[in-house]
C-alpha cells in the first residue's frame, strides 16, 4: 500500500456500536466515506447521516459489496452476526470470504478488520474463536489485512459495559459462577476508535495481527467492585461453582437488557483469558495512543451515559435483532392483516404531540397499565425472547433502528406537519406485530393522533393468539390513547404557559418537572 493518505473508505457495519462511532471520526479527519449497510433509513437518521455515501446492501450477496468497493482505497470490516441465530460463526465466514473477494477484483488496498482476542483455555468459545476465523477468512486473499484484537470494550451503550452496569446496579449480593475470576483486559472504545482510525495513516500495520487493550488487567470481579465504587454502592460477590453457561445466561438474561440467545455464547467467551500476550507491540506501531485504565472508561462512559448523549448501543446494529434475517413487508390492509385503527383529536400542535409520542417506553413507560406490559415482557424473557429490558437509548430522542423496550423502530417520517412512527415488534410472537402513531394537523393549534395495531399471524397459531388477546388489546390500546392525549395536552399547555413568562427563567426542564 502507498504511503500516501487514502481517501475513499468503505465502513461496513456502519449502524452497529462501533461503526457508527467510527464514521464521525473519519469524517473529522477528512476522508471521504461510504457506508455499507442494509438500511438507508437507519444510516441517513444518525446526525451525521448526510455526510456520507451510502451503498445498501446485503453482505451475503457478494455483488452487492463488489457495488459498494467501488473506487475504494480501504474498506473497514465491522460486521458481527452474533444475535442473528446459532449459525451466527457460518453467516460470519460467509460474509468474510464474500468481503475479501469483492476487495480483490475491485482492487482495494487494505482491509481494517475489529476482531476479538484469541482465547486461552481448555473450552474454547465458539463466540470467541468465530472472531479469530473470521479474520482468517479475510486475509486469504492477496488483499492486506490490518486485524486489531480486543477483549471487552467499555463505553457507553457497549455490550460489556452494560453487562457490567445492570448486574451491579439491580443486584446487591451477586451470585457468581467462575468467570468472574478469569483474567481479562477491557479497552476503552475511545481507544479502540483511536487505533482504528490511526491505522489508516500508520503504513507499517499493513498486514499485521495486533492486539490492544485498555491499561489494566483485571477479572469481571474486579469490574464489578470497580463499578460500585464508582458508583459508591455496597456490593457483596459470592462464587458458586456450579453456573453452568446456560444458567449464567438465563440469569443474565433476567437481570439485564442482553436476550439470552446473545448472553450464552457471550458467557462462554467469559469463561477464557482473553490478555494481550506482547503489549509492547501496539505501543511501539501506536506511540501517541494512551491506553486507558478501567476506572477512567467507566467514568466516561458513565457521564455519557447519564447525559443521555449515547451516539449508539450494543442492539444498534440489526444482528441484534432476532429477526434481523427477516425482510419487513410494506403494512397494507389485506386478507390475513389484522388491523386495529383508533383516532383521537387533540388540542395541541402536532410537533408538540409528536414529541410526546417519540417519548413513550423506557423511563415513561407507555402511560396506561404499566404493569400488564412489563409482565408480557417478563413472559417473553421466559420463552427466549428480548424481553422488556432494553429501555431506550435517549429519553426523547429516536432514530430508524433504535430498540424501545420490545420494539424497534422501523420507520419514522417528519413531512411538514404531518408525522409518522412506525414500530415493530421484537418480542415472541406468532406472526409479525407492528404499533404505528400518525399525528395531521386538523386546525390551528389542534391535530388528530391515529394509532394502528398491525398483526399479521403465522398459520393456525397466529390467529388463535390474535383471538386470544383481543379483549385486552381493546383496553389496553384504547386506555394508552386517553393517557396519551392527556399527556400531549398538558404538554401543550405547559408550554403556552411558558411562553407567557416574561422573567425568562422557565425552562422546558422546568416545564416536564410540572407535569410530572
Amino acid at each position: 500500500m502507498s504511503d500516501s493518505k487514502p481517501q475513499r473508505i468503505l465502513v461496513s457495519g456502519a449502524t452497529g456500536y462501533v461503526g457508527g462511532r467510527l464514521v464521525p471520526c473519519l469524517l473529522q479527519a477528512g476522508y471521504d466515506v461510504c457506508c455499507f449497510v442494509r438500511s438507508e433509513k437507519r444510516l441517513r437518521a444518525q446526525p451525521w447521516g448526510d455526510r456520507v455515501r451510502v451503498a445498501v446492501g446485503d453482505a451475503m450477496n457478494e455483488e452487492d459489496i463488489e457495488k459498494a468497493m467501488e473506487g475504494i482505497d480501504v474498506a473497514y470490516f465491522l460486521i458481527h452476526s452474533l444475535g442473528t441465530g446459532e449459525d451466527f460463526a457460518e453467516r460470519d465466514r460467509k460474509i468474510a470470504t464474500n468481503f475479501r473477494r469483492a476487495a480483490e477484483k475491485k482492487g482495494v488496498q487494505r482491509i481494517i478488520y475489529m476482531g476479538g482476542m484469541r482465547p486461552k483455555g481448555e473450552q474454547k468459545s465458539e463466540h470467541l474463536l468465530s472472531r479469530i476465523e473470521t479474520g482468517d477468512h479475510l486475509r486469504d486473499g492477496p488483499v492486506p489485512v490490518t486485524e486489531f484484537r480486543a477483549a471487552q470494550i467499555i463505553g457507553s451503550g457497549s455490550l460489556s459495559f452494560e453487562l457490567v452496569r445492570y448486574l451491579t446496579e439491580r443486584i446487591p449480593v451477586l451470585i457468581c459462577p467462575k468467570w468472574v475470576s478469569t483474567p481479562t483486559q477491557p479497552i476503552a472504545i475511545r481507544n479502540v476508535l483511536q487505533y482504528l482510525t490511526s491505522a489508516l495513516e500508520t503504513p507499517e500495520s499493513t498486514g499485521e495481527t495486533i492486539e490492544i487493550g485498555g491499561a489494566d488487567v483485571l477479572t469481571y470481579g474486579d469490574m464489578f467492585r470497580a463499578y460500585a465504587k464508582v458508583r459508591d454502592l455496597q456490593r457483596t460477590l459470592i462464587a458458586v461453582p456450579f453456573f453452568t453457561p446456560r444458567l449464567s445466561s438465563h440469569w443474565v438474561g433476567l437481570v439485564t437488557p442482553i436476550a439470552n440467545s446473545i448472553a450464552r455464547p457471550l458467557i462462554e467467551g467469559l469463561d477464557n483469558e482473553v490478555v494481550v500476550d506482547d503489549p509492547d507491540r501496539a505501543r511501539s506501531m501506536f506511540p501517541d495512543i494512551e491506553p486507558i485504565k478501567f476506572e477512567a472508561a467507566l467514568r466516561l462512559a458513565l457521564r455519557r451515559a447519564e447525559s443521555d448523549e449515547v451516539p449508539t448501543v450494543w442492539n444498534s446494529a440489526r444482528s441484534s435483532s432476532p429477526r434481523a434475517n427477516e425482510m419487513t413487508a410494506d403494512l397494507e390492509t389485506t386478507e390475513g392483516l389484522y388491523k386495529e385503527t383508533r383516532r383521537i383529536n387533540v388540542h395541541a400542535d402536532a410537533d408538540t404531540a409528536f414529541d410526546v409520542i417519540k417519548s413513550l417506553g423506557g423511563q415513561t413507560g407507555w402511560l396506561y397499565a404499566d404493569p400488564l406490559w412489563h409482565v408480557r415482557g417478563w413472559l417473553d424473557q421466559l420463552s427466549g425472547g428480548v424481553g422488556f429490558r432494553r429501555g431506550r437509548r435517549n429519553p426523547t430522542d429516536l432514530r430508524v433502528g433504535d430498540a424501545v423496550d420490545f420494539w424497534r423502530v422501523e420507520s419514522m417520517e417528519e413531512v411538514g406537519e404531518e408525522k409518522m412512527l412506525r414500530l415493530r415488534a421484537e418480542m415472541r410472537l406468532p406472526g409479525r406485530a407492528w404499533l404505528q402513531f400518525e399525528v395531521e394537523p386538523i386546525a390551528r393549534e389542534r391535530c388528530r393522533v391515529t394509532q394502528q395495531v398491525f398483526f399479521e399471524p403465522k398459520g393456525l397459531t397466529g390467529t388463535i393468539y390474535w383471538n386470544m388477546i383481543a379483549i385486552p388489546h381493546r383496553i389496553v390500546y384504547a386506555g394508552m390513547m386517553r393517557a396519551l392525549r392527556e399527556r400531549i395536552e398538558t404538554r401543550a399547555y405547559r408550554l403556552s404557559q411558558m411562553s407567557e413568562e416574561t422573567s425568562g427563567t422557565t425552562t422546558l426542564e422546568d416545564v416536564e418537572a410540572a407535569r410530572r
